[in-house]
């Protein structure tokens, strides 16, 4: 066991939890032989999926609790009520060091609340961002922040283009990863004051273990132009919608036009193949797995509403962080940027006063994903 990665799992977190927690634990063990799980949630709902799923069970330890965050839970609320909680029991998991990571698909304010209370953010960062991919023509495409910071200043962006490069460093292997600054132009006078302040900080760093590529337009994220791309919570939620709009706009309009003739329904017995490339490329479950950057460990943000397979891919997302130690990687950068660190991911987390949690609110509540 002490070979093993350990990630624990918020087993009552996610539209159709614990289905898709278990299997898509079932689907990940094959991947990763050597991994075990922490399982959070009740036990008397857990028993039948795991009797179902002996594989599962074998490499599993139940932690029981019979409380649970719901999707309409505020943050604030949360924090008061949900201590003994699936999700903040898999979370002080990572916390106390009996897991290394951390994943849940449950309501994401009170998820990232509840892991900046009790994993902290690593010295030098300010805040923490979500992080995800997106797919283009090159592959994958990280983008930050999606949703956790609505306003940020060039400080935070700056933050955010380090870690940002780690994460393309450890999950996709993109040595060295290009950095762009997503921008109303690719034009260095074009922008607000913040994103040219920030683009200079970026410009002028030396030895960065990332290519600072410039600006960056909105129809550069779809086209693999970047490896990485930064803005700030409100703009990257919007654009990762828009996204996901158009991907379903697309493939309504496919539909349509593949129903629309007996001619054009023999045309798709004739690219079925193709088009079954086409969406599997597009499957948002293969981008499933949102990182929050940042804290002193390991969280990763599962959509609520995907299945197992999704699910399964954002434990896969978590897995590779761990093992490519990527926060280790994060904080040395750090380091050696000037910024002063007194502690590293294995050393112990400020202690949190549980009388405090009832009153101490996230900075700002993130947008769901």
């Amino acid at each position: 066991m002490s070979d093993s990665i350990i990630i624990a799992l918020d087993a009552m977190g996610g539209d159709d939890a614990p289905d898709i927690v278990i299997k898509g634990v079932d689907l990940v063990r094959v991947q990763f032989p050597s991994a075990r799980f922490l399982l959070y949630g009740d036990e008397e709902k857990l028993k039948p999926y795991l009797d179902a799923y002996p594989g599962v069970k074998a490499v599993c330890e139940v932690r029981h609790t019979d409380q649970a965050i719901s999707g309409e839970d505020k943050p604030s609320i949360a924090l008061r009520k949900g201590r003994n909680s699936s999700m903040r029991l898999a979370i002080d998991a990572v916390k106390n060091k009996e897991a290394h990571g951390v994943v849940s698909a449950g309501n994401t304010g009170a998820l990232m609340a509840m892991a900046k209370i009790s994993l902290r953010t690593l010295p030098g960062i300010d805040r923490p961002a979500l992080a995800s991919m997106l797919p283009s023509p090159r592959g994958e495409t990280v983008m930050l922040d999606l949703g956790a910071n609505t306003e940020c200043d060039a400080d935070n962006l700056f933050q955010f283009a380090v870690m940002g490069a780690d994460f393309a460093r450890a999950v996709l292997g993109r040595v060295p990863p290009r950095v762009g600054l997503l921008n109303v132009g690719s034009e260095e006078l074009k922008g607000s004051d913040t994103i040219k302040e920030a683009g200079e900080r970026l410009r002028s760093l030396e030895n960065a273990p990332f290519e600072y590529h410039g600006f960056v337009e909105g129809d550069d994220i779809t086209r693999g132009v970047v490896d990485v791309i930064v803005t700030d919570g409100f703009t990257g939620n919007v654009a990762l919608k828009t996204a996901e709009g158009a991907v379903s706009l697309y493939t309504n309009f496919l539909q349509s036009a593949f129903k629309y003739s007996f001619m054009s329904k023999l045309g798709y017995l004739l690219a079925r193949g193709g088009l079954r490339i086409l969406k599997d490329r597009l499957d948002p479950r293969g981008y499933n797995g949102a990182v929050f950057l940042g804290l002193n460990g390991v969280c990763v943000k599962s959509h609520g509403g995907t299945d197992a397979l999704g699910f399964a891919n954002a434990i896969a997302v978590t897995i590779e962080i761990i093992s490519e130690q990527m926060i280790e990687k994060m904080i040395a950068h750090f380091e050696e940027f000037g910024v002063e660190t007194k502690s590293g991911p294995n050393s112990e987390a400020p202690s949190t006063d549980t009388s405090k949690d009832a009153t101490e609110k996230p900075a700002s509540e993130p947008e769901k994903i």
